[in-house]
């Protein structure tokens, strides 16, 4: 058999390397460092960590990457492993010394029996000789290789501007403050004339958020990112809000056409959209609010709003530069490009952002592969898993215009989070008795959801079996 070909070297390519060679696999995984340098990367080891140190929560119980942890741990994880062999004091975070973690995984592969590691750059697409191949390039992802995706896929098969509205998990809106309607009570296609949940300001409230939004904190851009430009289509709010006073309330504010429900005979000054993000109807976001405020400032601004005190936030807004797939409309379920299924694709050009995220359908995209290599039917994880749930957002969880009540394509990258699984029935009640109210009804939740995914994930891997799982 013909070996799997791996291009990018980061932490989704390793380990869809680690999974495919340790089911016995000869892989080759090539990585143009250092022969070819990038704007991020400052070593040529493996997997290195270009931002934090940190793989964030290890809480498997109340954390969807806490969970996500877990899972990767249940299938041997390479990425896993080195971090928990690497970890530095985080409280309940697991972070990993950063060199220490690649040296790691660099060693591991290189001394992998079945891995051949080259380092050379991949120009455009893979040569067709290769029969199977996953890219793993990462968000910046060469010219060569977005234009031959491009070609091959379709114009808007690659994004390569990021201009991200926050997003809201919807059982946190205040519903006795939002209400839903459209603008002017327009049905649209497919629509009910109530697709949008609208948070009213008043006069004092409106003038109260500019002021808010004009003294907040920005991110700068990132060194490659500094050529980014603003596009009119896409400005950031802090930026609309500093060319006037007013252009808020006649941009993405704007009161026209609704009336609220609440107070029917009162007309709101200004109004914020939240529009649904996912097919589950658990995520909304902030229509026109892309942002590059830094996130513990658009926490505190963005909870101004009415109906938003205790918003909790599936992921902040943000504005920079960034190459992904068009995933739901380019990759199959199993992560394959459906204009030439020998490629699969993985990591963050596939629509995931994190680290563990990364390594998660590096994972996938590699076990996949081997289930193919076998000649089996392709299993994926299901989606009341934290990884199934990542990999439904990246190929089909999202909102398309055909079945969308006529809003527009909602695909995003995202961290994993609890508002890409679907709904599960919670306790109401204590051993006591006791309502639940608050954290406590939060917390309870999330363990329901957890201890689902935990069940599920573990029939998932007993069906695998030992011939696609090494490490038990």
């Amino acid at each position: 058999m013909s070996p799997i070909h791996v291009i990018g070297g980061g932490l989704a390519g390793s380990e869809a390397a680690w999974q495919m060679a340790q089911a016995g696999l000869d892989v080759v995984l090539h990585e143009m460092r250092p022969v070819r340098k990038t704007d991020a990367h400052q070593t040529d080891g493996l997997a290195e960590l270009v931002c934090s140190n940190s793989f964030r929560s290890d809480d498997s119980e109340q954390n969807a990457v806490g969970l996500i942890h877990h899972e990767l741990r249940q299938l041997g994880s390479l990425i896993m492993e080195a971090a928990d062999a690497n970890q530095v004091p985080a409280g309940s975070a697991l972070a990993v010394d950063r060199e220490g973690f690649s040296n790691a995984v660099t060693e591991a592969l290189e001394e992998h029996p079945l891995i051949r590691i080259d380092r050379e750059e991949v120009a455009g697409l893979p040569p067709a000789d290769w029969e199977k191949v996953i890219i793993a390039t990462g968000p910046l992802t060469s010219p060569a290789l977005s234009a031959a995706v491009l070609e091959t896929s379709g114009e808007d098969s690659l994004a390569f501007f990021d201009a991200i509205a926050p997003i809201v998990h919807f059982d946190t809106v205040d519903l006795s403050k939002a209400w839903f309607q459209s603008r002017y009570d327009k049905v649209g296609p497919g629509g009910t004339g109530k697709d949008y949940l609208n948070c009213p300001l008043d006069k004092d409230g409106y003038e109260a958020f500019i002021d808010a939004l004009l003294a907040g904190e920005t991110a700068d851009f990132k060194e490659w990112e500094a050529n980014t430009p603003y596009f009119d289509g896409c400005l950031p709010i802090e930026v609309m809000a500093s060319r006037g006073r007013e252009t808020l309330r006649h941009g993405p504010m704007k009161p026209m056409g609704l009336t609220n429900e609440h107070q029917p005979d009162v007309k709101p000054y200004a109004v914020v959209q939240l529009r649904q993000d996912n097919a589950l109807g658990t995520l909304y976001n902030m229509v026109g609010f892309q942002t590059k405020l830094k996130y513990g400032a658009q926490a505190d601004i963005f909870r101004m709003i009415p109906g938003l005190e205790n918003a909790q936030f599936a992921r902040l807004g943000g504005l920079h530069r960034n190459t992904f797939l068009n995933s739901p409309k380019v990759l199959d379920g199993s992560l394959r490009l459906k204009a030439d299924p020998r490629i699969r694709f993985a990591g963050q050009i596939t629509g995931c952002e994190g680290y563990v995220e990364s390594a998660s359908v590096g994972c996938m995209a590699g076990l996949f592969a081997v289930m193919e290599a076998q000649g089996r039917q392709v299993i994926s994880p299901p989606a009341t898993t934290a990884m199934g749930a990542l990999l439904g957002h990246i190929t089909g969880g999202h909102i398309t215009r055909e079945d969308g009540a006529g809003k527009p394509r909602s695909f995003q990258p995202m961290n994993v989070n609890f508002g890409l699984f679907p709904t599960v029935e919670t306790p109401t009640r204590d051993e006591d008795g006791k309502r639940l109210k608050g954290k406590e009804k939060s917390r309870a939740k999330k363990l329901a959801m957890t201890n689902r995914a935990k069940e599920d994930f573990a029939r998932w891997k007993a069906d695998l079996g030992v011939d696609v799982l090494a490490a038990e």
